[in-house]
């Protein structure tokens, strides 16, 4: 068997997707603990100078879960093992909003070296 580029590069755009959902969530978070912040400081009740935060962590765990799924799956189709589970960090890097192409690309190159994986 001949072994060929598109697993690794599917593999590592998988992990560099991962990686901008995680920086993403965590960039989420620092955001909602600032603007929590800045809410007590300038004098509302504490229940509503709170909300921001869990708001903010609503959206950021789901980006943590899928980020954390896409850098495993990325790993394994880099090293060529598990096919399904490097597929699934392949669909997973679809959803940093920003770069949908990298998830897109990721699917392609783990698809097109399905044969490569034990």
């Amino acid at each position: 068997m001949q072994r060929s580029w598109k697993p690794v590069t599917g593999g590592v755009l998988s992990i560099v997707a991962g990686t901008l959902n995680i920086t993403f969530a965590v960039f989420l978070l620092f955001f909602g603990g600032i603007l929590a912040a800045m809410l007590s400081t300038i004098g509302l009740p504490a229940l509503l100078s709170f909300l921001p935060f869990p708001v903010f962590a609503g959206a950021a765990i789901p980006l943590v879960i899928l980020g954390t799924i896409s850098i495993v799956g990325g790993a394994y189709a880099v090293r060529r093992r598990v096919w399904p589970l490097a597929l699934t960090g392949a669909i997973c890097a679809l959803f940093p909003p920003q770069l949908t192409i990298l998830g897109v690309l990721a699917i392609v190159f783990v698809v097109l070296g399905k044969d490569e994986f034990i």
